[in-house]
């Protein structure tokens, strides 16, 4: 096949997720995990691997194997699905590796997930298993541990050492191997150097440093990584041993558009490329994404060399159209901001509304205390006219509960007046505001910098909710080119000029 840009599938045809590079026989490969999830399922629907192999990365031809390997085709001691994060290595007799976390088929362990691998001559197969009499990591084997045993990484060392890593939700442990690439030798290390480690690790070797990429999710508004914490970048660590410690470096890989990250490394004839997915594909989401590919460049001016921030490559936007919504061209800000890392205020005017969002697909108020009303704030370059505004709400209890996220009580908005230098309300009839479709209204025009929606929490006469809005649309009188605000810079609230 042929891939003009990322991602390499992009149809929408097969989804691909947590790629694994693989460098052999001249060829560069990506295992991949695949997504059946439907539109709006909230869930990982992982059932087999796949498999991306080319001789240029660059030259966009790919041959594709969409039904790679299934769990409990190779693992009999494995149940189907849940064909997560995999990687394939090279060993030291020259033949192939597989390690992947699956469900081990009755488990007694508080989770299920283990590690199990396979053994061939090829990287396309057929596969063995390795350990046929059951995982080679679970909760309690060959230790007894209490994480998630998922997201296996390995580094196959210069002297033909072996040494593998593991874990996920904020726990990574490494060990050595032994030379039969299943048993451990030593005792597994707990890794605390990695700021904000959440899962994903991918640990290779460059110039004799160990680097350890992973995903993180420190979140906030002046994170260097991320500000929803949902939302991952792709970070990394150095380390002059294999086992550590570790030194946290920076951020290589910032969000992509799916809410998860995962990175696979390696170099090939001379350049070094990065592996990861996004939700860029058609109809892709959050758990339907796709396997992109990118030139990764260093910085060897300095020791350790540190690697530079990567530029995401994709297709060409499509050509804009015109439109009435001038949301896109507003900065923003909001009564409870800096907003909980949960949510995300730039979703506002993303353009984007999903069926089933996750938290920081909207802009949200929840908190333990939710006060009688909240007010979002669009801001302007310059005056512009504005006739009617469209709202999508998103809710998790019903209107005129206290608790939770509700519709609001009631709404309207307010424009900024420069010549009283105060806020003025827009006479209009108000709809209800309701969940899983647009809210809206039309008003005279007016002609303003800034627009703020005021929304009056639901309440059960003793709490009140929070609201949440998935997007917030100002429209002109007429569809036109609207230009999107290139900054992070918020509004103001009280629609102070920009410097």
């Amino acid at each position: 096949m042929t891939s003009a840009s990322n991602p390499i599938l992009s149809d929408g045809q097969d989804y691909t997720t947590d790629p694994a590079t693989l460098v052999a026989n001249g060829k560069f490969y990506i295992l991949t995990g695949r997504d059946t999830a439907e539109s709006g399922v909230n869930d990982f629907v992982m059932p087999e691997w796949q498999m991306l192999v080319t001789d240029d990365p660059k030259s966009g031809r790919w041959t594709h194997y969409p039904h790679f390997l299934k769990p409990d085709e190779v693992f009999k001691w494995a149940t189907p699905g849940r064909a997560y994060a995999a990687q394939i290595v090279q060993g030291p007799d020259k033949r192939f590796y597989f390690y992947a976390p699956v469900m081990q088929e009755g488990s007694t362990n508080k989770d299920g997930f283990a590690i199990g691998v396979a053994v061939s001559d090829s990287p396309t197969g057929p596969w063995v298993d390795a350990h046929p009499s059951g995982p080679v990591v679970s909760q309690s084997y060959p230790v007894k541990n209490d994480i998630q045993n998922i997201d296996p990484t390995v580094l196959i060392d210069d002297d033909g050492r072996i040494y593998m890593y593991w874990g996920t939700f904020g726990r990574l442990k490494g060990v050595e191997l032994e030379r039969d690439m299943v048993t451990f030798k030593g005792t597994p290390v707990d890794v605390t150097g990695l700021k904000g480690f959440f899962e994903a690790p991918w640990i290779f070797k460059r110039k004799g440093v160990y680097y350890m990429a992973y995903a993180g999710n420190t979140a906030g508004p002046d994170s260097e990584c991320t500000e929803a914490v949902y939302y991952a970048c792709i970070a990394y660590g150095t380390a002059t041993s294999p086992l550590g410690p570790w030194t946290y470096r920076g951020v290589l890989l910032d969000p992509v558009s799916s809410t998860t990250s995962h990175p696979g490394i390696s170099e090939f004839k001379g350049k070094w490329y990065v592996a990861y997915h996004t939700a860029d594909a058609k109809g892709g989401g959050h758990f339907r994404r796709s396997v992109a590919v990118d030139e990764l460049s260093w910085d060897d001016s300095v020791n350790p060399p540190l690697i530079e921030k990567v530029e995401q490559t994709r297709a060409a936007a499509p050509v804009p159209q015109p439109q009435r919504n001038l949301a896109p061209a507003a900065r923003v800000v909001a009564s409870n901001s800096p907003v909980p890392v949960q949510y995300w205020i730039r979703a506002l005017n993303d353009g984007k509304v999903r069926q089933a969002p996750l938290p920081p697909d909207t802009w949200g108020t929840w908190s333990p205390n939710n006060p009688k009303q909240q007010w979002v704030v669009y801001q302007w370059e310059q005056p512009l006219k504005v006739n009617g505004t469209r709202l999508y709400f998103w809710a998790d209890q019903p209107a005129g509960s206290g608790i939770g996220v509700a519709p609001p009580k009631a709404w309207h908005l307010e424009y900024w007046s420069d010549a009283d230098k105060d806020w003025k309300v827009i006479t209009a009839s108000y709809p209800q505001a309701v969940t899983g479709a647009w809210t809206e209204a039309s008003f005279d025009t007016v002609s303003t910098r800034c627009l703020k929606a005021v929304f009056d929490a639901s309440t059960d006469g003793k709490t009140n909710a929070a609201v949440a809005v998935q997007e917030w649309e100002a429209l002109y009188p007429k569809a036109v080119l609207v230009e999107a605000a290139d900054t992070k810079v918020p509004a103001s609230p009280i629609c102070v000029p920009l410097e």
